[in-house]
C-alpha cells in the first residue's frame, strides 16, 4: 500500500502545482463556471494519462534516440501558451449567458497536456521513479492513481475560478483577471524558453 501512497503523493505534487493547464482551468472556472469547465478538466486528465502510459511503454526511448523531438514539443508548447495568453489578453471580460464563446473543450485540455513540458517532465520522472523496469501492471496502476489525483487537482483549480467568479462579475474585473492569467501564461512560456 505504501507504493500507492507514494504514487499518489507524486501525482498530487505534480498535478496541483501551478502550471498552464491549471491556469486555464482557473480562468475557465471564472469565465464559464465549474460544470462547463469539466470538459477541459477531463480532457487534461485523459491527455496526461495517455501520455503517461505511452511514456511507460517506451516513448521515452524514442525521445532519447531523437532528442530534437523533445525540443520540438517544447517549442510547440511555448507557441501554444503564447497563443492562449494572447486570447486571454484580448478577451473583453463580458460574462453573458448569450455569449457565443465556449469553455475549453476536452480536446483542448488533452492537447494542452501534450504540449505542456511540465507534463512531459512529470511523466518521465514518474515513470523513472515508479516503473523503471517497464512492468505493465505498475504502469497501469500508476496511470489509475494518476487519473484520480490529476482530475481532482485540475478540478480544484476550476472550482477556485468558479469561486472567484462572484468577485469578477463586471467586465473590468474580468478583463483584469484575464490579463493577469495571460501574463502568467506568457511567463510560463518565457521560463520554458530559458530552460
Amino acid at each position: 500500500m505504501s507504493l500507492i501512497l507514494s504514487m499518489a503523493a507524486f501525482a498530487l505534487a505534480a498535478s496541483i502545482t501551478p502550471g498552464p493547464v491549471n491556469i486555464v482551468a482557473l480562468s475557465s472556472g471564472a469565465q464559464y463556471g465549474f460544470v462547463a469547465s469539466q470538459r477541459h478538466v477531463l480532457g487534461a486528465t485523459l491527455g496526461f494519462v495517455l501520455l503517461l502510459v505511452l511514456m511507460g511503454v517506451g516513448l521515452h526511448e524514442l525521445l532519447t534516440r531523437w532528442p530534437g523531438l523533445t525540443r520540438g514539443v517544447q517549442m510547440a508548447g511555448v507557441a501554444f501558451l503564447l497563443f492562449m495568453a494572447w486570447k486571454l489578453a484580448i478577451d473583453d471580460g463580458r460574462l453573458s449567458a448569450k455569449d457565443s464563446r465556449q469553455a475549453p473543450t476536452m480536446l483542448y485540455g488533452a492537447l494542452m497536456q501534450w504540449l505542456n513540458p511540465k507534463a512531459w517532465l512529470a511523466c518521465v520522472a514518474g515513470m523513472g521513479a515508479f516503473v523503471a523496469d517497464g512492468d505493465a501492471t505498475l504502469i497501469w496502476q500508476f496511470a489509475g492513481v494518476y487519473m484520480v489525483v490529476c482530475y481532482a487537482s485540475v478540478a480544484c483549480w476550476s472550482y477556485a475560478g468558479t469561486f472567484l467568479r462572484q468577485y469578477l462579475s463586471n467586465p473590468g474585473g474580468m478583463r483584469l483577471f484575464n490579463r493577469v492569467m495571460a501574463a502568467l501564461l506568457a511567463l510560463s512560456a518565457g521560463y520554458l524558453l530559458l530552460s
